[in-house]
């Protein structure tokens, strides 16, 4: 089954440079081979089942401790 998650990491940081929370959460998705789409807003991986769910977890930790404050996840199947 292939799904597709979408997460965003606070505190936000406005313009410029995205904080290194959002980084560092993007280039663990990144390493892992999902399929990623980094914005503004948040970021979207996507992949099979078997690939995704496992890297969850890892991103929230990789966040938190890169000073994410908070993290907000969704994730739905990507027909």
């Amino acid at each position: 089954m292939r799904l597709r998650a979408e997460f965003t990491t606070e505190p936000f940081h406005g313009e410029g440079e995205a904080p290194p929370h959002a980084l560092a959460a993007l280039e663990l998705a990144e390493s892992a081979g999902l399929e990623c789409d980094f914005g503004p807003l948040g970021t979207s991986v996507a992949g099979s089942d078997e690939r995704l769910l496992p890297v969850l977890g890892e991103i929230m930790v990789t966040a938190f401790a890169h000073g994410a404050t908070r993290v907000t996840m969704q994730v739905e199947q990507d027909d």
